[in-house]
């Protein structure tokens, strides 16, 4: 493995840091090389090369817009190796086996971003190890339901067979509209998996990273950031001066964690059932 790597990072000195990430979904190492440090990634799912594909598109495609700090992604190597993580805010390396993204928590890159004007993104990316498809649509809410909540709770189906979550369902999905009547959708690029852990600091200011990353509705982005902590409330104060919640914010934000929900049961398990029925229920109220 190292051979390997110093061959694809073209450097002669490889030594690990002792800075090991870890996550429920890949594993990772930090290195030193000639050319500073670098965070290698490893998995050896099935799903692996897709995975890190779209965490390396979305990488390059939030470095564009100049608007917050990544990491610098390098490539993604297909290897003998397995293993499985989070990544590091300074520099990566996974892989689909494994990808390489330079780490010294460096700005956004010069590229001009043109508007998009669609819902969806380049290539499929994944929430975990799980695809999200990216089919490009003009209507957000078709979007949603469609190639969010229906492929998850189809997920859910061919796991589970759940009766009561395919009941709800067939209900909430004829009420969905009603939650976005009077409300302005322009497509917005989304981390879309930002919760506390996939952010950290470096010495010039916050970098974020483990994209999983689409043109969608920005209330999108806040959904798992209430979650599972890690946001104060100056966190949210500043981005609702940006952009003022609008009516309907906290029915629309329940169903945006719905996603969440659905994604952890199909990740890991029925610990996650009773919060997807409790929505479910609840926005059907």
């Amino acid at each position: 493995m190292e051979a390997k790597l110093k061959k694809e990072l073209g450097t002669t000195m490889l030594k690990a840091t002792g800075h090991a990430g870890g996550g429920c979904i890949s594993e990772g190492q930090s290195y030193d090389t000639d050319h500073g440090r670098v965070f290698v990634k490893i998995n050896h799912k099935t799903e692996a090369k897709l995975m890190f594909d779209g965490e390396m598109s979305s990488l390059e495609t939030i470095l564009k817009t100049e608007t917050v700090k990544v990491p610098k992604p390098m490539k993604v190597l297909k290897t003998a190796w397995r293993a499985a993580g989070r990544s590091a805010p300074s520099q990566q390396k996974t892989d689909g086996q494994t990808k390489q993204r330079a780490a010294n928590c460096k700005g956004a890159g010069q590229t001009e971003v043109a508007p998009v004007e669609k819902f969806g993104f380049g290539l499929n990316t994944c929430c975990g190890y799980i695809a999200q498809q990216n089919e490009w649509q003009s209507d957000w809410v078709l979007f949603y339901s469609q190639q969010r909540l229906q492929y998850q709770l189809n997920l859910v189906e061919k796991s589970y067979g759940d009766r009561e979550a395919r009941e709800l369902w067939a209900k909430l999905q004829l009420k969905i509209p009603e939650f976005f009547t009077s409300v302005e959708i322009v497509p917005s690029l989304l981390h879309g998996d930002l919760w506390g852990g996939n952010v950290a600091e470096c010495a010039d200011g916050p970098v974020i990273f483990d994209p999983a990353s689409f043109y969608g509705h920005s209330e999108y982005e806040l959904a798992i950031a209430g979650m599972f902590g890690g946001f104060n409330s100056s966190f949210y104060s500043v981005y609702h001066d940006k952009i003022p919640q609008a009516p309907g914010f906290s029915q629309r934000s329940q169903l945006y964690q719905l996603f969440h929900y659905l994604n952890h049961w199909n990740h890991f398990g029925g610990g996650y059932r009773g919060s997807s029925i409790r929505i479910m229920k609840n926005l059907l109220k």
